[in-house]
C-alpha cells in the first residue's frame, strides 16, 4: 500500500522525544483546521434557528423548507465515505482547500437565494464541501502532531464540535433578528478566505503519489445507503413516525445498502475499500468507535432537547435559549485542553471515565430539577458539569482511535470516525424526538409544544390555565432527559477497554475476527 501525500507544516512532525507542547508550527495548522470546521459545524444550528423565518420569506411550508437542513445533512453524508479515498489520491492541502471553496461558493450563492429551491440546491453544495472539512482537517492535524500529541491536537479540533450547537442558536438567532437571514450564509464568505490564504501559506505543499484506485462498488453502496438511512431517520423523526412508507423505505434501504457495504469491505479479495473496515480489529479503534456511538447519540439528543425546553416550557426565544446554553461551552471550554494533555500523558482510558463520570453527575442534575419554574442558576450550574464532563470524553474518546495508527491509516480512521459521529448523531435525535413526541402525546399535549401550536397573535391563556400544561411538558422533557441519560451510562461498558497507558507511537494489537 502507498503512502498518502500528506499536508503538515513546514516542519516535520516531532519524534517522540519532543513530543511535550504543540509548537508554534502545529497551533498554525490547527488555527487552519480550527476555521475550517467551526464554519461547517457552527453552519448547521445558525440554520436551525432561521427556519421559520424562512418559511415566512419564501411563502413556503416548514416541510419544504426544512429541507434547507436536510439537504445538506444529505449531502455531508454521500461526500464523506469519499474523504479518505480523495486525501491519498490528491493530497490533503488540495482536498481541504477544495472543501473550504466548495462550502464558501455554496454559501455565497445561498445569500442569493430567490426561491426555496434554489436555497435548497445552493445548501448541498454547502453541503458537500462541508463533509470534507472535518475529516481532512482531523488528518493534517494528526499527521502533523504526530502520536504522542494527538490529544492535545484533537481536543483543539473538539472545540467547534461541542461550541458549535451551543454558539450556533445565538448567532442565528441575532443575524436572523437583527440583520438578515442572508447574513446567517454571508459570514462563512471572509472566515472562508481566511481560511484559504492561511491554508496555502501554513501547510506543506502536497506531493503527489500513486494511490489505490477508487472502490466504485463501495461508494455506489455506502453513500447513498448513509444518505438514504439518515433521511429516513430525520424524517421520521419529523413526522414522529417511523411506520410509514415515505420514512420506512429508505430506511430500511438506507441500512441495507450500508450492511452491503460492510460485507464488501470485508471481503477477502476487497485490498482497497472506500473504508477500511479492518481497522476496527485493533481493541483501541473498535471500543473507541462504540464510545463515540452511545455518547454521540446522547450529546446530540441532549442538545436537540435543550432549546426546546427553554422555547416551549419557558417561553424563551431562540436566542435567549442559546445564552441559557452557554455554561455548557464554558465548561467544555475549561476542560478541553486539561483533557487534550492528560490523554498525551496518562492515556485516553482514564481520563474518558473521569469525563463520563463528571458528564452523568450534570445530566443527572440537569434531569433532576427540570421543572417549570426551575432556577436557571441551578440549571446553568448543571449544564456547567456537564461541559466539563464532554471537554474531558468527546475528543479523548477519537484521540485513542488514532495514537496508534500508523500514518497512512489516519485518512481512512478519520473519515470512518467522522461517518461514524454523524450517523450516531442522526440516530440520537430521532430517538430522542420520537421519544419527547411520545411523552408528550402520552399526557394529552400537542407534539409541537403549547406555544407551537398557537397562532401568531392569538391571545395567550391565563397563567392558571397555562401552569398545569406547562407542568406536564416539564414532565416530558425530564423523562425524556432520563433516556439521554442512560444511553450515556451504556458508554462506560466500551469506554472500559480504552487504552489506559501514555501512547508510544506503535500500533496495537488486532483482536481476532470470526
Amino acid at each position: 500500500m502507498t503512502a498518502p501525500a500528506s499536508s503538515q507544516t513546514k516542519a516535520d512532525p516531532p519524534d517522540s522525544a519532543s513530543a511535550g507542547g504543540l509548537d508554534r508550527g502545529v497551533l498554525a495548522v490547527a488555527m487552519v483546521v480550527v476555521l475550517g470546521a467551526i464554519m461547517s459545524i457552527l453552519d448547521v444550528t445558525v440554520v436551525n434557528v432561521a427556519l421559520k423565518h424562512l418559511s415566512e420569506d419564501f411563502d413556503s411550508p416548514l416541510a419544504t423548507i426544512q429541507w434547507v437542513a436536510t439537504g445538506y445533512t444529505l449531502a455531508l453524508a454521500t461526500v464523506i465515505p469519499v474523504t479518505g479515498w480523495a486525501s491519498a489520491r490528491f493530497g490533503t492541502k488540495r482536498l481541504y482547500m477544495l472543501s473550504i471553496a466548495l462550502f464558501v461558493g455554496g454559501s455565497a450563492l445561498a445569500g442569493t437565494a430567490w426561491s426555496a429551491e434554489s436555497l435548497i440546491a445552493f445548501r448541498v453544495l454547502q453541503g458537500l464541501g462541508g463533509g470534507m472539512i472535518m475529516p481532512a482537517g482531523m488528518t493534517i492535524l494528526t499527521q502533523a502532531a504526530g502520536p504522542q500529541r494527538v490529544g492535545q491536537v484533537m481536543s483543539i479540533v473538539g472545540i467547534p464540535m461541542l461550541l458549535g450547537p451551543i454558539t450556533g442558536p445565538i448567532l442565528g438567532g441575532w443575524l436572523v433578528d437583527d440583520v438578515s437571514w442572508r447574513w446567517i450564509f454571508y459570514i462563512n464568505v471572509p472566515i472562508g478566505a481566511v481560511a484559504l490564504i492561511m491554508a496555502a501559506r501554513i501547510l506543506k505543499r502536497d506531493e503527489p503519489r500513486p494511490a489505490e484506485r477508487l472502490d466504485f462498488l463501495g461508494l455506489l453502496l455506502l453513500s447513498p445507503g448513509l444518505a438514504a438511512l439518515i433521511y429516513g431517520l430525520a424524517t421520521g423523526a419529523e413526522k414522529s413516525d417511523f411506520g410509514r412508507p415515505g420514512v420506512l423505505i429508505p430506511t430500511v434501504v438506507g441500512a441495507v445498502l450500508t450492511l452491503g457495504f460492510v460485507f464488501h469491505a470485508l471481503g477477502r479479495h476487497n485490498g482497497n475499500p472506500l473504508i477500511d473496515l479492518r481497522l476496527f480489529r485493533r481493541r483501541s479503534v473498535a471500543t473507541a468507535s462504540g464510545t463515540l456511538v452511545l455518547f454521540a447519540c446522547a450529546f446530540f439528543g441532549a442538545m436537540l432537547i435543550l432549546p426546546l425546553y427553554y422555547q416551549s416550557v419557558r417561553g424563551e426565544s431562540a436566542f435567549a435559549a442559546g445564552l441559557l446554553l452557554a455554561p455548557q461551552g464554558l465548561g467544555a471550554m475549561v476542560t478541553m485542553p486539561i483533557g487534550g494533555k492528560l490523554t498525551d500523558r496518562v492515556g485516553p482510558g482514564r481520563v474518558v471515565w473521569i469525563g463520563l463520570t463528571v458528564v452523568v453527575l450534570g445530566v443527572a442534575g440537569f434531569a433532576s430539577q427540570l421543572t417549570a419554574d426551575a432556577s436557571y442558576w441551578a440549571l446553568g450550574a448543571a449544564l456547567f458539569v456537564m461541559g466539563l464532563g464532554m471537554g474531558l470524553t468527546m475528543m479523548p474518546t477519537m484521540s485513542a482511535a488514532m495514537q496508534t495508527l500508523q500514518h497512512d491509516e489516519v485518512p481512512r480512521a478519520s473519515t470512518a470516525l467522522n461517518i461514524i459521529q454523524q450517523v450516531a448523531g442522526s440516530i440520537g435525535t430521532a430517538f430522542i424526538a420520537v421519544l419527547l413526541a411520545s411523552q408528550l402525546k402520552d399526557r394529552g399535549l400537542p407534539t409541537g409544544g403549547a406555544a407551537a401550536e398557537a397562532p401568531a397573535g392569538a391571545p395567550q391563556p391565563p397563567p392558571e390555565v397555562m401552569a398545569p400544561i406547562l407542568a406536564k411538558m416539564a414532565d416530558a422533557f425530564q423523562t425524556t432527559y432520563w433516556w439521554s441519560l442512560a444511553l450515556l451510562v451504556l458508554a462506560f461498558i466500551p469506554a472500559l477497554l480504552l487504552p489506559r497507558k501514555k501512547p508510544d507511537g506503535a500500533v496495537d494489537a488486532p483482536m481476532p475476527m470470526h
